[in-house]
């Protein structure tokens, strides 16, 4: 092969090594070695709308963020819009945030979702792992059990129910070590 031909390759392989190992540098720790499978299938009607985290594994994306909701809505092409938006460093500090897309995952029961905030080149999970029957609560996570959000509709819910979903992630195996609590306002 000559240089002319072999020059491209290695800068294409250059760049997947690098594009790998800034993927790995965002990964915290396993919280969960054995992420279990969603409890129940998900209305994802219902599921639509506005929620606040309560509590978080700390990821690289979202270094320093308070005031955390996410706001979940039906596209005209069956896909839904993710918009994720916090404060950083405070909750009253600058305004990040971040829109991507998701797909339902066949035979998922609406509980598996494929989410992309960077095109087509990078697709997450995102599992409901478990959620109120009444859909004031949701307990997401992935299946490396590195990522895991605790999300309410109430931005401030009572100490009950914090800690009620706090026994319910150490029940669904997480360790509660890794939590990051979200400061909300109000």
């Amino acid at each position: 092969m000559t240089l002319k031909r072999t020059l491209p390759l290695l800068l294409l392989a250059g760049v997947a090594v690098a594009v790998g190992a800034c993927a790995t540098l965002q990964r915290g720790p396993v919280g969960n070695a054995a992420v279990p499978q969603p409890v129940k299938p998900v209305d994802l009607d219902r599921y639509l709308g506005r929620w606040y985290e309560l509590a978080r594994y700390e990821a690289g994306f979202q270094k320093d963020c308070e005031a955390v909701t996410a706001d979940y809505s039906l596209l005209e092409n069956g896909q839904v819009r993710v918009l994720n938006r916090c404060r950083q460093g405070a909750v009253d500090g600058p305004i990040k945030q971040s829109e991507g897309k998701a797909k339902l995952v066949a035979d998922s029961n609406g509980a598996k979702l494929k989410v992309s905030f960077f095109g087509p080149f990078y697709v997450g999970d995102y599992w409901v792992l478990d959620h109120a029957d009444d859909y004031s609560w949701s307990i997401v996570g992935e299946p490396s059990g590195r990522y895991l959000w605790i999300l309410s509709r109430e931005a401030r819910p009572g100490a009950e129910t914090v800690q009620a979903l706090r026994n319910r992630v150490q029940a669904l195996g997480y360790d509660l070590s890794l939590l990051r609590e979200t400061q909300q306002p109000g």
